[in-house]
């Protein structure tokens, strides 16, 4: 007779083997990778004094390990990218307790992949079946699941999940030569408008170049770190991820870290972190040393652009919200999150919220569709 799986907590990801761990993970989708989330460990920014405490949750039979997910006791509800701040406050106003609530998800990443790992779609419902048992386990309030795609979501709702939608805006490669050829398939007022912020660039003698992170030396991850850094602290917040993080992730024989550089004659003045998974480009974070009209948009948005026409690659995530982003190409997309409450009031408040939530985004999300900056061909 076989025996049942086995559910394992994991307070640290250096106790899976990463083989194990990456066998059931989408292998082109970096954020779940077990070199990632280590690194993220290793480095201090995910722990117990960041409010991160790692429970990643392992389901085990003699043979292997046949499910997986990240998961985080999370203290906070900073770096997730789907505000609950509202549910926290009212949680808190009716004498009960948010935190800690348990996250499923990969930390400081607004962007959809696999959450679930699994070997087959009897040990994801499982896994799933195990997730929303947790938080009464552990004195969570709740479990989140952040970002899910779509089989991952299909198994949360079927175990009475309550559906966010939210919107992001990605560029998909229709198969350009160039970016010309990319701006040249635009309404004209878009085309003129992102032509009129490229030439300020230019002529103010800015440079870019894209570089891969390990073949950035340690002297210029600081420089890029300082940049990056410098982004959260003009907003009085202490950056997600430390220069230890870099170091070690970004200067990795084969990392995916590409770096979108900008100088001025030989000083850094932007920066662009993004990252390449399969055949996506994902942009994640940015700083600059100064103000230039348009540096923003063409280093976070044009220049990614124009990398994966180079590259081939055929879609670029370029992070959450900005509906900026659809006047420069890119396109409205719905993003999903799945969330369990276990206080029962608070449970249907929510619910009763996101169903008018949900109509709300699904209006938005069919305004922007019929504000394509593409033109239409007759």
């Amino acid at each position: 007779m076989s025996r049942a799986p086995q559910l394992r907590l994991h307070q640290s990801i250096s106790g899976i083997p990463a083989s194990a761990w990456d066998a059931l993970f989408d292998s082109v989708y970096p954020f779940t990778r077990h070199d990632f989330l280590k690194a993220l460990e290793d480095s201090g920014c995910v722990s117990a004094g960041s409010g991160w405490r790692p429970h990643h949750l392992t389901l085990e039979t003699p043979e292997g390990m046949i499910a997986a997910a990240p998961l985080y006791l999370k203290d906070h509800s900073y770096g997730e990218f789907v505000f609950d701040w509202s549910w926290a406050e009212a949680s808190h106003r009716a004498g009960i307790a948010y935190y800690p609530k348990l996250l499923c998800a990969t930390p400081f990443t607004p962007s959809s992949g696999p959450r679930l790992g699994a070997g087959s779609e009897s040990a994801r419902q499982q896994l799933m079946h195990a997730l929303t048992q947790l938080p009464q386990q552990l004195g969570a309030s709740s479990l989140h699941l952040l970002f899910a795609q779509k089989n991952d979501q299909a198994v949360a709702e079927q175990a009475d999940g309550l559906l966010r939608n939210d919107i992001q805006f990605h560029w998909h490669n229709r198969g350009y030569a160039d970016f010309e050829a990319f701006t040249a398939q635009l309404r004209a007022d878009k085309r003129k408008k992102i032509q009129r912020e490229r030439r300020r660039i230019l002529e103010a003698g800015l440079r870019f170049e894209v570089v891969s992170g390990d073949n950035i030396d340690e002297s210029l991850w600081a420089d890029i770190y300082a940049l990056y850094s410098n982004t959260y602290e003009e907003r009085g917040q202490a950056p997600y991820l430390n220069l230890r993080f870099f170091l070690d992730y970004g200067m990795r024989a084969g990392t995916p870290l590409r770096m979108i550089l900008c100088r001025d004659d030989q000083r850094l003045v932007a920066c662009a972190i993004t990252i390449v998974g399969g055949k996506t480009l994902y942009g994640r974070h940015w700083g600059a040393a100064e103000r230039y009209h348009s540096l923003h948009f063409e280093t976070c948005y044009y220049q990614g652009i124009d990398y994966c026409i180079r590259e081939g690659l055929q879609h670029y995530d370029a992070g959450a919200q900005g509906e900026h982003k659809l006047a420069r190409g890119f396109e409205p997309q719905l993003t999903q999150s799945i969330h369990w409450l276990g206080e029962p009031r608070l449970s249907q408040a929510v619910a009763s919220y996101l169903r008018r939530e949900r109509q709300l985004v699904k209006t938005r999300l069919e305004e922007l569709r019929q504000h394509s900056p593409y033109r239409i061909e007759g």
